[in-house]
């Protein structure tokens, strides 16, 4: 059994795969809809993993000081959302280029901060299953949403791709803040833990 605060990290990941794998296949196609070209692609695909690559390195400096690992990674998931609706109004490749900058400082925030907190609260004796689930069920989801993605916009639009995604990405926020909650109540049990324990000593005395 997975304790709680690894099932939400892993349940808020999962939706948040099947929100982000829903666009990166046909990402080209939507670049070549607007009026970019091949060298438009693969400069602002570049653009994105470049910032992406950046900001994970100073997300995780960060991250290391007194700031709250939950809450980066929070703030991350609901950037993601915020950008994706953003594609709705992209219309060129320079707005193009702006939102996945954007999404690449979302991920950086999200992603470093996702992993120190699945390792901080992993089974040690169970890590290669734990890290396991983690990894496949990204993958299923990924392959999962590929599929999807192409069904929606095969026979819907963009936009209603872009709108799917942004939704279930909010929900992957949503869920997460979850954590939050499980790290006030450890917080609280442990301060009662600490009164109480000092209270006994006091009486004793």
């Amino acid at each position: 059994m997975l304790q709680k605060n690894l099932k939400i990290l892993l349940y808020s990941s999962n939706i948040w795969y099947l929100g982000e794998g829903m666009f990166a296949p046909i990402f080209g196609l939507f670049t070549q809809k607007i009026g970019g070209n091949i060298l438009d692609i693969s400069g602002i695909w570049a653009a994105y993993l470049v910032a992406t690559g950046i900001f994970t390195i100073l997300v995780g400096k960060l991250s290391d000081r007194n700031i709250s690992k939950a809450k980066l990674m929070i703030i991350g998931y609901a950037l993601n959302a915020i950008f994706t609706f953003c594609y709705l109004f992209a219309s060129s490749q320079l707005s193009l280029f702006v939102v996945q900058i954007g999404l690449g400082i979302a991920s950086a925030l999200a992603t470093p901060t996702w992993n120190a907190l699945y390792a901080q609260y992993e089974d040690r004796g169970n890590a290669g299953q734990i890290w396991g689930m983690a990894d496949g069920q990204s993958k299923v989801m990924t392959g999962l949403a590929v599929v999807l993605g192409g069904v929606i916009v095969n026979w819907l639009s963009f936009n209603a791709l872009f709108i799917t995604m942004g939704t279930i990405q909010v929900i992957a926020t949503l869920y997460s803040i979850q954590l939050l909650k499980q790290q006030r109540r450890a917080a609280t049990t442990t301060d009662k833990k600490h009164l109480l324990r000092r209270h006994q000593i006091n009486s004793s005395n």
